[in-house]
């Protein structure tokens, strides 16, 4: 299954939260389900709370079906917590770096970012967004892109959520990987167990 590119509040409403790597807009206005029985109560079966979990996580960091799987399994074979380490491995995606330091507002136009080789790691042009930061890696755009507007407008609405992991520099558009992720860097309410639940018959 590819990427998702259609409405993104519509998303956002039939998950019933807010998606802050999807988009900055809020499903406030009609906070129900979309579609004619929208508002209507409706009893969901376990899988389909382990199916709704897993699809917060697939849209708010923009992943295909394929790429949320093999994160999955990398994350089970790791030793420790699965769960934990499926947030480390999902946070430290360059796309998402280049999102939380405020370069970009939403994760589509981080990895656009990225994938146009404006961004920098270490002074060296990386342009795969799926790129996985390690501590201590500096992150900058490229210098003719610092003045670009679409960032500048971006870093003129900081995001409502900390990223303690991170030193971020606006004015001089860097971003210092200071420390390694950990659960609390998701900024919703999410039930892992049930993403791991969900792959865990498929595995």
């Amino acid at each position: 299954m590819s990427r998702y590119r259609g409405p993104k509040v519509r998303v956002m409403r039939a998950l019933g939260t807010e998606l802050p790597r999807l988009s900055r807009k809020k499903p406030e206005r009609r906070p129900y389900p979309p579609g004619k029985h929208g508002q209507a109560r409706r009893k969901v079966s376990e899988f389909g709370l382990r199916l709704l979990e897993k699809q917060k996580l697939r849209m708010n960091y923009g992943l295909s079906e394929r790429q949320l799987l093999g994160l999955v399994v990398e994350a089970h074979a790791s030793k420790g917590n699965t769960a934990e380490h499926l947030v480390e491995l999902l946070e430290r995606r360059l796309d998402n770096v280049v999102f939380r330091a405020g370069f970009a507002r939403t994760i589509p136009a981080a990895r656009q970012l990225v994938s146009h080789g404006h961004v920098l790691i270490g002074g060296k042009r990386v342009d795969i967004p799926s790129f996985r930061v390690k501590r201590g890696d500096v992150i900058t755009l490229r210098a003719s892109s610092k003045d670009n507007a679409a960032v500048a407008a971006s870093l003129a609405t900081p995001l409502s959520f900390p990223t303690d992991w991170l030193t971020i520099e606006a004015a001089e558009r860097k971003v210092t990987v200071s420390a390694l992720p950990d659960v609390t860097a998701i900024p919703f309410v999410i039930n892992l167990q049930r993403v791991i639940e969900f792959y865990s018959q498929r595995t």
